[in-house]
């Protein structure tokens, strides 16, 4: 079987799906790999060092017209048609959001594997591309506010006097909540956390954080794999109001409240803008589904009532070295669980494939993604 790594083209993409490092381990589990010349430039993976650990150079064609395409975005439609019918794919595919290319790519005959969707569990920890991503976001997020905040992270005792420590609050304590409020806490930060689900109070804790406990109902507000549930409406107002007094009195507030499929809670309004100190900043890890702020403008970086508001749509690009190290590294893992003596393993009763496999011989096989359609 021939894996294929094309360069990525979505705008801003700087990731790559293979680094040498795991061209080396794919050649030694039986597989010729085939890359595209350039494929890991904007990762600083240059082409000799592909070449050195086994892969051969080639076209955008070439490597697309592989038995199995690795990559980080979903293929757009002049991807697919250099695709061969039947062949396999390993990508992040947004398929409860990007439901035309999902069609796309069931006509196409692709058997398709979406990272985001790998499961929670202790069996996939080796594949679950979307929590390491989301630990790059929430490290970039804090480095991105410290830049822009016009005041020091640190306590700092001067000749000219005491400077006193930002103050941080991160919204959703899973994976990249935690990491930035660990990441806020080695600045030098005092921190702050909230999250509906009582679980995460303890993890934010061992961090050093103070945990913000609401007068609100959110006893059933944990989903499955970890993720928060959404609230009714009338508690997802409440806490909007309840979340603006706290919010006021920070330097930095770090939104990361999102559920798969579906647009991002609202978590800041307006209102609650406007009674930051001016100065103050936004970092909003949620922009991609829409933001948990309600003046976030996806892809831009705004001010409003004196407050920056950055809606980046792709953190994790940001730091595409290590990004794409680990990215590679669950997506070798994919390969070993998805592949079996040079075929596409299709046991649909495995949690792992039951969880991830989006289309196959034609048909969408995912449950949730198929009730959507």
């Amino acid at each position: 079987m021939v894996i294929g790594v094309p360069k990525e083209t979505a705008g801003g993409e700087t990731r790559v799906a293979q680094t040498p490092e795991t061209v080396a381990k794919l050649k030694k589990q039986g597989f010729d790999v085939i890359v595209e010349c350039g494929a890991g430039a904007n990762s600083y993976f240059p082409d000799d060092a592909y070449e050195q650990a086994g892969a051969s150079l080639g076209t955008a064609d070439q490597a697309l017209g592989a038995d199995f395409v690795t990559k980080v975005a979903a293929p757009t439609i002049a991807e697919l048609v250099k695709m061969k019918n039947g062949a396999g794919l390993i990508s992040f595919l947004r398929p409860l959001d990007d439901l035309e290319t999902i069609r796309e790519l069931a006509a196409k005959g692709i058997t398709a594997y979406a990272m985001e969707l790998v499961p929670r569990s202790t069996k996939a920890q080796k594949m679950d591309a979307l929590s390491a991503m989301a630990s790059i976001a929430g490290y970039k997020a804090v480095l991105l506010a410290a830049e822009v905040l016009p005041r020091f992270f640190p306590l700092l005792t001067t000749a000219a006097g005491t400077i006193k420590p930002a103050s941080v609050l991160v919204l959703g304590a899973g994976v990249a909540g935690l990491q930035a409020l660990a990441t806020a806490r080695r600045l030098g930060a005092v921190t702050s956390a909230y999250d509906v689900r009582a679980a995460a109070a303890e993890e934010a804790k061992s961090l050093g954080a103070k945990f913000i406990e609401l007068d609100l109902d959110t006893t059933d507000a944990a989903a499955s794999g970890g993720y928060a549930a959404a609230l009714s409406s009338d508690r997802a107002e409440r806490q909007v109001q309840l979340l603006a007094g706290h919010i006021s009195k920070m330097d930095v507030v770090i939104t990361t409240a999102l559920i798969p499929g579906r647009k991002a809670p609202l978590l800041i309004s307006e209102e609650a803008v406007k009674g930051m100190i001016p100065g103050s900043v936004i970092v909003d890890i949620a922009a991609p589904n829409g933001g948990n702020c309600a003046l976030t403008v996806p892809g831009e970086t705004v001010i409003r009532h004196g407050v920056t508001i950055i809606g980046s749509m792709n953190l994790p690009a940001g730091m595409p070295f290590h990004a794409s190290q680990l990215y590679a590294r669950t997506v070798l893992a994919g390969v070993g669980e998805l592949v079996k003596d040079g075929a596409f393993r299709l046991d649909l009763e495995d949690e792992i494939i039951k969880g991830c496999c989006i289309t196959h011989n034609g048909q969408v096989v995912h449950d949730r993604v198929k009730s959507l359609l």
